[in-house]
């Protein structure tokens, strides 16, 4: 499985999800003063220029609503082994939390940046995630085995968008 991404202005981006809702499963993000199109797809990508991840992991299908955080994480090449393998045996908690609706993984083809995708009912959903004791248990960061050294598998610093999977009126 796939994910395709691509930016444009939000009645673009609301025009091209429609002309493929029946085909493929296209879900529009609106950001504060952007929005992007998420194609999710096992096919080829249907945008000229998209991003362009692998699923590595998922739980449950993503939907067009509620509240997208994609935490965007530069990895470098050595590290990219590491981070997976983190990401692939984790604790699963947050699959338990009220509010939760769905997750990806998402490893670039095409850069060095994965992207954690969750998907709320709403930012108050997220919120009450990041402040609970199931969060601090996922984040806090494990000793290395003895006798192995500690090193950095980052390129630069994480950050975060958020996104509103709220259709517009029309």
């Amino acid at each position: 499985m796939f994910v395709y991404i691509t930016s444009g202005t939000a009645d673009y981006m609301e025009k091209m999800r429609k002309k493929y809702v029946e085909k493929e499963n296209m879900i529009i993000l609106h950001g504060s003063g952007n929005s992007v199109l998420l194609h999710e797809s096992e096919k080829k990508s249907l945008f000229a220029t998209p991003r362009k991840y692998e699923v590595i992991d998922q739980v449950n299908v993503l939907e067009q609503r509620g509240y997208f955080v994609l935490n965007n994480i530069p990895v470098s090449d050595e590290g990219r082994p590491i981070f997976e393998q983190r990401f692939l045996n984790r604790a699963r908690a947050i699959e338990n939390e009220p509010g939760f609706i769905a997750f990806r993984l998402l490893r670039p083809l095409d850069s060095d940046t994965y992207i954690v995708l969750t998907q709320w009912t709403g930012p108050n959903s997220y919120e009450a995630w990041k402040n609970s004791q199931s969060f601090k248990n996922a984040h806090s960061k494990p000793d290395p085995a003895p006798g192995v050294k500690k090193q950095n598998i980052f390129n630069a610093a994480s950050y975060i968008t958020t996104y509103s999977g709220k259709v517009s009126e029309e």
